[in-house]
């Protein structure tokens, strides 16, 4: 992989760690639901878990593949696919113009930031180059990973280590009053992640 798409090496290096598997994640993470959520082909995503590189792709090519992907992949309530018409008119333009689009790639942001809204896709899933997706939609698993590996991580990063810098100054009651008050909260209301 070249230097532009060093922050995708980290954490592939950084899951490697936390799984246990390094050059082997495509093993143990969800590959599918990777190609799902970013709109990159299975096999280019197991690649590029497994450290390879991806396919060099035009802007206009990759803009036209997911939109391809979104209609293969993305269904209505019904589970039908998505005509081009409908399509177009979730982007608020006409099919003629959707058709266009396909056609050379280049469609304008106003559309595609329509359809991306839509289909609850992330900022630059039509533009992003495929390390740069993946890169992204590790984030979250990275980061549960992580959790998991320093369950107090979260702690620290909430803001509960000011709260806790204060215990000395803090009685015995106080404390177990705190202590009583956190146990509630978690036990009243399950974790969202």
């Amino acid at each position: 992989m070249s230097d532009a798409h060093a922050p995708l090496t980290g954490v592939l290096q950084r899951l490697g760690e936390l799984t246990g598997r390094p050059g082997r994640l495509p093993e143990v993470l969800d590959v599918a639901d990777l190609s799902y959520r970013t709109g990159i082909p299975v096999g280019v995503v197991a690649e590029l878990l497994a450290g390879g590189g991806a396919p060099e792709a035009e802007l206009a090519e990759r803009v036209r593949q997911r939109l391809d992907f979104i209609r293969e992949n993305r269904r209505r309530p019904d589970g039908k696919r998505y005509s081009l018409g409908e399509l177009a008119a979730i982007a608020g333009t006409s099919r003629q113009w959707l058709s266009e689009w396909r056609k050379s790639g280049l469609p304008s942001l106003e559309h595609t930031d329509r359809l991306r809204r839509f289909f609850g896709l992330p900022a630059g899933f039509f533009t992003a180059d495929e390390p740069e997706a993946l890169y992204e939609a590790l984030q979250p698993v990275l980061q549960g990973l992580e959790a998991r590996a320093d369950p107090l991580s979260r702690l620290r990063d909430s803001g509960l280590v000011r709260l806790a810098a204060r215990a000395p100054q803090m009685n015995a009651r106080q404390l177990a009053t705190l202590a009583d008050l956190a146990e509630m909260l978690i036990t009243a209301e399950p974790a969202v992640n």
